[in-house]
């Protein structure tokens, strides 16, 4: 009887182990199939989470000089959100602060966006019939050197 108790116990030890199986039926997305140093502008994403990733990775890989990496601080000194506005061609409309207590933080997230050279992702198929623009937001959480993570990338704080 203890012989078959250890075996049971070890198997569900060894069965919680195992890597859950890739889901079955689902395929991977455009962004998930496209190689590494893909050009955004070729990019079409699959949703608006994904589309909002491709932006914010953009975003972060043209201020490597103004980004912090690692967790997030117990206390953000200055949060900003922005309001940014592309067409559907992946052109930047418009980009302005939604929300923000810190005008130093606030110059820092415009100049951050408006420092990505190339067009956004095309975001024509996201854009709601009729639209002349697709608009959403993205959240600059500064740290006390005002350096940034965008909230789209950042893992829980």
């Amino acid at each position: 009887m203890r012989h078959a108790i250890t075996v049971l116990a070890t198997a569900v030890l060894l069965s919680a182990c195992q890597t859950a199986p890739p889901p079955v039926g689902r395929a991977p997305s455009p962004v998930e199939r496209t190689p590494p140093g893909t050009p955004a502008a070729l990019l079409l994403a699959a949703s608006i989470d994904a589309y909002k990733a491709l932006v914010a990775q953009q975003i972060m890989a043209a201020n490597d000089a103004y980004t912090f990496s690692g967790r997030l601080p117990p206390m953000l000194p200055a949060i900003v959100v922005l309001d940014l506005s592309v067409g559907p061609d992946g052109e930047l409309k418009s980009v302005r602060v939604h929300r923000s207590r810190d005008s130093e933080a606030s110059a820092a997230a415009l100049a951050a966006v408006r420092r990505v050279h190339a067009f956004f992702p095309p975001a024509g198929h996201l854009m709601r019939r009729h639209a002349r623009t697709f608009d959403f937001s993205e959240t600059f959480l500064f740290n006390d050197q005002y350096r940034f993570q965008l909230r789209t990338l950042s893992g829980p704080q």
